[in-house]
């Protein structure tokens, strides 16, 4: 039996001369017809993301001719995006992202109506944001996100259509169905901090996100439409660099403390604090947060300190392949999954300045390095694409 997520009534909607054209290669297909045509009409999508993933979602939800379509991005186009994210194009760069697409789905589809939120996707706003719509669609790339979304969806009860990406692989799921089980079900704790880097931090193939997030899309066109089986109890899994799929399955759990037959979380919580993860990155570097975090210096700091010939050492924990596309001069490069097999090459007697790319790995070896006794090592804040930016333009940035 296929499940559909709650819109309103088809018979309330109305098609356009326009629209019949524009959709006629839906209309003749008897799964679809009029009838499944008007659904997409009169349904409301809420997008958290227009980046890799959000990027083909959104598109082909606006090609097929969903009616709403609610936007949540706050960030802002950067070169670095181009490689996966195909709604926006180089004219776009250093445009908020939110524009960038609105520009091009309107274009898309001009019949397309598109509500856009600007802000971060956080526990004070969520649930006001997301009310009114039949369902989510989780294009994020960060663990408290993702269980904010789950959370969320369930709460409102409103399907979470789930999609994940790293490097050559891929997850496809629908959470939140009723009787289905929700993203806590099959991950009830997040990965320890550190463990599962961001695609940021790790890479992504760029068409992989392409893929994902059009079987996204398409499982919700499913939903709307009450057609198929989506992938509800089940979990889609790509490999693209060996081309497979595979299918598991995902049991709803009667202790999920969500969506459980006695749930023990009945509000958002503070989703950062439970990932032990910031939730939002931005195409910004040398940000402040890691401060917060690990002792931390500034690019400009560091250049000041290398100028005024202070004796300091500077580690690169960045991979092999990353230092050949740009350096900065690091005395040592060590990289991060080495670091503590290797301790006995870095210095103990003079301060220590570790970097990788954006400064993210770097701040995970100066807590080893404090936990092993170092009093002298800082994380360099926004890493070499920082330095970069801000010191040395004639260093890529990637």
């Amino acid at each position: 039996m296929a499940v559909a997520a709650r819109v309103i009534d088809p018979a309330e909607v109305k098609l356009s001369k326009e629209e019949v054209l524009r959709y006629s290669r839906h209309l003749i297909m008897p799964e679809v017809g009029v009838e499944g045509q008007k659904k997409l009409k009169a349904a409301k999508v809420l997008l958290i993301g227009t980046g890799g993933l959000g990027s083909p979602t959104s598109l082909y939800l606006a090609a097929a001719g969903v009616g709403t379509l609610g936007i949540v991005d706050y960030d802002v186009v950067d070169f670095t995006n181009l490689q996966r994210q195909v709604i926006h194009g180089t004219k776009d760069v250093g445009k908020p992202k939110l524009q960038s697409a609105a520009e091009t789905l309107a274009d898309v589809n001009p019949f397309l109506k598109i509500v856009q939120y600007e802000v971060p996707f956080t526990s004070a706003n969520a649930l006001e944001i997301a009310r009114g719509y039949d369902l989510i669609i989780d294009g994020t790339d960060n663990f408290p996100t993702r269980y904010l979304v789950n959370d969320v969806a369930v709460m409102l009860g409103i399907p979470n259509v789930y999609g994940s990406i790293f490097r050559f692989e891929g997850q496809v799921s629908v959470f939140g169905v009723e009787d289905g089980p929700c993203y806590r079900c099959m991950f009830p704790e997040p990965p320890p901090p550190g463990l599962v880097p961001s695609c940021a931090e790790g890479g992504v193939l760029g068409i992989l996100p392409g893929t994902i997030g059009t079987l996204q899309a398409t499982e919700a066109i499913k939903l709307i439409m009450g057609i198929g089986k989506p992938l509800v109890g089940r979990m889609l899994l790509y490999d693209a660099l060996e081309m497979t799929w595979d299918t598991i399955r995902i049991h709803k759990n009667p202790n999920c403390p969500i969506c459980g037959d006695h749930p023990t979380i009945t509000e958002l919580i503070d989703y950062e604090q439970f990932c032990g993860v910031p939730a939002h990155d931005r195409s910004e570097y040398g940000k402040d947060v890691e401060k917060r975090i690990v002792p931390g210096i500034t690019v400009r700091e560091l250049k000041d300190r290398l100028d005024a010939g202070e004796p300091l050492f500077v580690l690169d924990v960045r991979d092999p392949h990353e230092a050949e596309i740009s350096s900065m001069g690091a005395n040592a490069l060590i990289p991060k999954n080495v670091v503590r097999q290797r301790l006995n090459e870095i210095p103990r007697d003079v301060p220590v300045v570790v970097h990788c790319r954006t400064g993210v790995r770097s701040a995970d070896v100066v807590r080893w390095l404090e936990d092993e006794g170092f009093t002298n090592a800082v994380n360099l804040l926004g890493g070499i694409n920082a330095w970069a930016n801000k010191i040395d333009p004639s260093v890529p940035v990637y």
